[in-house]
């Protein structure tokens, strides 16, 4: 027993397997409680050279030396073993000489493992031979049979081939169609072709290898029941592979409905072509064509709704007599978002209406006739006599969503169990500035009270920080975290972590010092001024926790937005009057940009109670909060490639007040330009952006100015994630001027649809409070577009989302200025071509133009519109020319 252990330790495998061959049951049997101690004992570091030495052989004995399949198993699959486990022929010999029945037990319990456990696929597979027992079916098992047929190559033959050889071909194949996300690794190397997998499984079946009615099956269930577009676009190219008969087809036509009706656009292509050609050669019944249109014309996909008509259009054509069923159901496109669909429609139901004489038919076309765009409706009072638009429809409401409101912060936390809560909350969600900040003056104020109390609560919040642990590794990890947190912090919970550590003695005071006497070493880009700000209230808050504690924050904000009610900040500062404590330079100066100026009354008397205190900190309150309307700085544009981008200059205001503000405040002031940006800039995460705003609420285009880059790079360079500013940016206070509106213009034309959304919220929320300059958003829109920093086709997307909910006056004031950018080079022919996607931009201006009953005149329009052919261009053209100079009365 001490010689196995020995040798297991010293790694000597090819010995341990010598020995273990030489032993009992019982001997091995009695030998597993040293080899599970030394297993705890390697658990501890697993990654030294003793353990990386030891794991191997000890892989294997433990494997011999228990009799329990569930424990061999367990064994087996360890993760700790995972990379450092024996080979798979070292197991299988060991294990060789047990009965098949346990053997079949343990391949089919770690055939059962996740694929995440990584058991290896040779092992599993050695173990149904050696049993001689069916191959497991699970996930697990599949795909490692996928990839050792994959990387079978070496032995020759074709794909087919290797899989003709395997005696567990047909369960394996049948399990194939049930696995998920399967699609990826049947698809590479080769997607198609004859050495591909489409290829080979078709040939198995058509050699009978494969039994053609289960393939064919399972093909289809495949497909219904969804799954990602790699499963889908594999199991779709493998269905045409089989090439179906017209029997094989006409048997499943209850599931090419299923299909055409539900399945993403490729597979429902496939099943709309299947059903169409039964259709034409009247293998499918009018009902079931009706049935399939219903569902179809429903669909947002323009090509299958265009497809589905051409079909109905042929139908008709050959059997009018079937009118009286598929009328209703062309109807059903009525509604289409696409005018041009409606129109086509509409000329279908007015050629074939005249065949089916059923007066029914003829009331029912007319009242859907109600849903076409008031063009078509107008046509369809002479053609189905259908309702006149009645004086009410003329009316028009716009809808937008109410005005935000701001939400008051709860006061302090009231104990230290409940400030260790919100740090905890805070430290998991760094863009809440609402819990960052109670969490913040929490810590503040609880040191100053009650610093014990404050750590043992705090303990289990810190407990898993990486910078905790004894003495000295608190000390050397977290001055190495403070080495990178010196450059600026990434995100609000690494400013936490600052606090928390210097509240548990991991920080040198010294450090800290000397970084609130000379600022972090923020690297100089266009967010840095920004960041300074930011990073100096939290290095001076953990300086004060180190040698003076604050009796509180003079800068928690009193609204999620950010300010601070200037009562509320004199009777903070009358607090620290009566306590005799020392003001906080970078907390004043916080709270000075952060208290409510804009309601004037309230200010000016704020400032009389600030000045009667009789205070350094006090006095300089009263002056700002008496100090005149802030001027706006100068502004200008420049261009970089297909980029406009926002200057600002000097901000007079803050210039004004330099001497009240601390050095790492003062870069506020100064000009603005995109172009002085560092090559790296680290500021890269996005949950800071809503404390920088929170830093200037009442000035947000001073923040806006510094993220229009940024916000340029959703359309430009295909970015993501930082158009969720801008919601909050459109409800802070402030001017939204040049800034606002430009980064916005760009976030409407991102490349990801969650930021175009976040950018159709942020419009619509400046639209509800009257702050939207839809001319000038709209000339940008224009410009960018032109400059090919904006691509139609997503404008478009975001116009008809912003549509959507009601707001088609605004979506149509925003538009009616981009238009003329546009179209001015197709009427003037200073451009080759139109770009991409502008029809689609003038079909939503159409609409919004016909539900908002815009009038007016549009430049170049009518040139547009003059414009020979019938492309969607010109007819959307036409279409908006149509509804600005429509009667009111039509």
């Amino acid at each position: 027993m001490s010689s196995l252990l020995e040798l297991v330790r010293a790694g000597r495998t090819a010995e341990v397997v010598g020995l273990l061959d030489g032993l009992t049951d019982a001997e091995r049997r009695a030998c597993f409680p040293e080899l599970r101690e030394l297993r705890k004992e390697l658990r501890k570091e697993p990654w030294n050279s003793q353990a990386r030495r030891a794991y191997p052989a000890l892989h294997v004995a433990g494997a011999a030396c228990q009799t329990g399949a569930a424990g061999v198993t367990s064994w087996l699959a360890a993760s700790d073993m995972r990379w450092s486990g024996a080979s798979p022929a070292l197991l299988l010999h060991v294990l060789g000489d047990r009965e098949s029945d346990w053997l079949a037990d343990v391949a089919h319990r770690l055939a059962e493992r996740p694929a995440t456990a990584w058991v290896p696929y040779e092992l599993m597979a050695g173990l149904v031979r050696l049993a001689g027992c069916a191959a497991p079916t699970t996930d697990a098992y599949v795909r490692g049979w996928v990839d050792h047929v994959h990387g079978s190559w070496q032995l020759g033959g074709t794909l087919m081939d290797r899989l003709a050889r395997d005696r567990h071909l047909v369960p394996l194949v049948a399990a194939l169609f049930e696995t998920d996300d399967i699609g990826g690794r049947l698809g590479w190397p080769n997607d198609d072709g004859p050495d591909s997998w489409t290829g080979a499984l078709a040939g198995l079946t058509a050699r009978g290898v494969l039994d053609r009615g289960a393939t064919v099956d399972a093909c289809v269930a495949r497909l219904l029941r969804g799954g990602t577009s790699a499963d889908l676009r594999l199991f779709l190219r493998l269905l045409k592979s089989l090439a179906l008969s017209r029997a094989e087809a006409r048997e499943r036509i209850a599931d090419w409905l299923a299909l055409a009706s539900d399945a993403p656009s490729p597979v429902a292509a496939h099943a709309q072509s299947v059903l169409a050609s039964l259709a034409l050669d009247g293998e499918l019944e009018s009902r079931q064509l009706a049935e399939m249109s219903g569902a179809v014309l429903f669909r947002s996909e323009k090509k299958l709704v265009r497809a589905q008509l051409v079909l109905l259009g042929k139908v008709l054509a050959r059997d009018a007599t079937a009118a009286e069923e598929l009328l209703p159901a062309v109807a059903e496109a009525f509604g289409h978002e696409d005018s041009d669909v409606q129109e086509r429609a509409l000329k279908l139901v007015e050629r074939y209406l005249k065949k089916a004489g059923s007066p029914e038919l003829r009331d029912r076309l007319a009242a859907d006739a109600e849903r076409l765009i008031p063009a078509l409706r107008a046509r369809a009072v002479g053609t189905l006599g259908a309702a006149p638009a009645s004086p009410s429809d003329a009316g028009y409401a716009e809808v937008l969503p109410p005005v935000p409101v701001p939400v008051r912060l709860a006061p302090a936390p009231g104990t230290a169990a409940e400030v260790a809560e919100e740090t905890g909350a805070a430290l998991l969600a760094p863009d809440d500035v609402t819990g960052f900040e109670r969490a913040l003056d929490g810590l503040v104020r609880h040191a100053h009270t009650d610093r014990k109390g404050l750590l043992e609560a705090l303990e289990p919040v810190v407990a898993r920080q990486w910078w905790r642990g004894d003495d000295a590794v608190v000390r050397y990890r977290t001055e190495a975290y403070l080495t990178s947190a010196h450059r600026g912090f990434f995100n609000a919970a690494q400013g936490l972590e600052l606090v928390l550590a210097t509240l548990f003695g991991g920080v040198r005071t010294s450090t800290l010092r000397r970084a609130v006497t000379h600022g972090a070493d923020v690297r100089d880009c266009v967010h840095s001024a920004l960041s300074r700000a930011f990073d100096a209230r939290l290095w001076e808050v953990a300086y004060r926790l180190a040698t003076d504690p604050l009796p509180l924050l003079l800068s928690t904000p009193s609204w999620s937005s950010g300010l601070l009610e200037p009562e509320e900040l004199v009777d903070r500062l009358d607090a620290y009057r009566r306590l005799g404590a020392e003001v906080a330079p970078s907390d004043l100066a916080q709270a000075l940009l952060r208290v409510r100026r804009s309601d004037r009354a309230a200010a000016v008397a704020a400032a009389g109670r600030a000045a009667a205190l009789g205070t350094t900190a006090g006095d300089r309150l009263a002056r700002w909060l008496t100090a005149p309307e802030p001027a706006a700085p100068t502004r200008g544009r420049r261009v970089a490639g297909s980029r406009l981008l926002v200057e600002y200059g000097e901000v007079p205001e803050l210039l004004a007040f330099a001497a009240d503000f601390p050095a790492q405040f003062q870069p506020l002031a100064r000009p603005v330009s995109a172009f002085a940006e560092h090559r790296y800039c680290p500021h890269w995460e996005t949950p800071i952006r809503a404390h920088w705003l929170a830093l200037l609420p009442e000035r947000r285009e001073l923040v806006a100015a510094r993220l229009v880059r940024d916000l340029s790079a959703l359309a430009v360079d295909d970015g993501r994630g930082t158009a969720a500013i801008l919601p909050s940016l459109a409800e802070s206070g402030g001017a939204a001027g040049d800034a606002v509106h430009l980064g916005l213009a760009y976030a409407l034309g991102a490349r990801h649809p969650e930021d175009r959304l976040a950018a159709v919220d942020a419009l619509l929320v400046l639209a509800a409070r009257g702050q939207l300059d839809t001319a000038g958003l709209g000339a940008d829109l224009g410009d960018l577009v032109r400059r090919g920093a904006v691509k139609p086709l997503r404008l478009a997307e975001s116009a008809r989302t912003a549509a959507a909910t009601g707001a088609h006056a605004t979506v149509w004031g925003v538009l009616q200025h981009t238009l003329p950018v546009l179209l001015a080079d197709l009427a003037t022919g200073g451009g080759s071509a139109p770009a991409r996607g502008l029809g689609e931009l003038l079909a939503v201006a159409a609409e919004c133009a016909e539900r908002s009953r815009a009038r007016g005149e549009i430049p170049h329009l009518a040139q547009t519109a003059a414009r020979r052919g019938s492309s969607r261009l010109v007819a959307q053209a036409r279409r908006l020319r149509g509804a600005l100079v429509e009667d009111a009365a039509a």
